[in-house]
């Protein structure tokens, strides 16, 4: 695979780039490694294109998980305790929030790492909310989001999120105190 665009959102390119310059290495060794030709696995039965042969996301994020872990990136899964105390006086849920989690794909060294293809609203919580969280719980201080491009994401089923939404919605938005700085890769088989 290849990098075909970057953003750098609140400066995360720099701050990574200055701080990290071999985990960024790494990242970009590991995105060149994985061959997309061995993953056009799956057969559509979307009404849009029945038959169609696509690039499978799930085999794409279990050979990215292979390649991180390679190079000792680990999975960071962190146990959420829910408060009740916003409950409604009287409501007594049926079932428990035991096992709540967040989980973030990779981290080594405070640099996290996230995967994205899946849907829209995946790619813009990893970098607006959950990088934050990590940021604020002491895990991380900086990320980077991996995304397909348009091109790349059109040959996959309908609704996986890309590169050119999310730089468009993030200089939308703008940068806000709370963000972490965050590099956003674009990738292409």
């Amino acid at each position: 695979m290849t990098i075909a665009g970057m953003f750098s959102f609140k400066h995360g390119k720099d701050y990574i780039e200055r701080k990290y310059p071999h985990l960024l290495e790494e990242i970009y060794k590991i995105i060149q490694s994985v061959s997309a030709k061995h993953h056009i696995t799956k057969v559509s039965k979307e009404k849009t294109m029945p038959g169609r042969r696509l690039f499978d996301p799930k085999a794409l994020n279990k050979t990215f998980k292979r390649q991180f872990r390679r190079y000792g990136w680990n999975v960071l899964r962190i146990p959420c305790q829910y408060s009740s105390s916003f409950y409604v006086q009287g409501y007594r849920p049926k079932a428990g929030t035991e096992g709540a989690f967040r989980e973030m794909d990779y981290v080594k060294d405070k640099l996290g790492v996230e995967v994205q293809f899946g849907k829209y609203a995946f790619m813009v919580y990893n970098v607006c909310a959950k990088m934050t969280i990590f940021r604020n719980l002491g895990h991380i201080d900086s990320g980077v989001e991996i995304v397909p491009m348009k091109h790349f994401a059109d040959r996959m089923s309908t609704g996986v999120s890309y590169f050119e939404q999310i730089v468009w919605d993030l200089e939308q938005r703008g940068v806000a105190d709370i963000d972490v700085p965050a590099l956003i890769l674009g990738i292409d088989a």
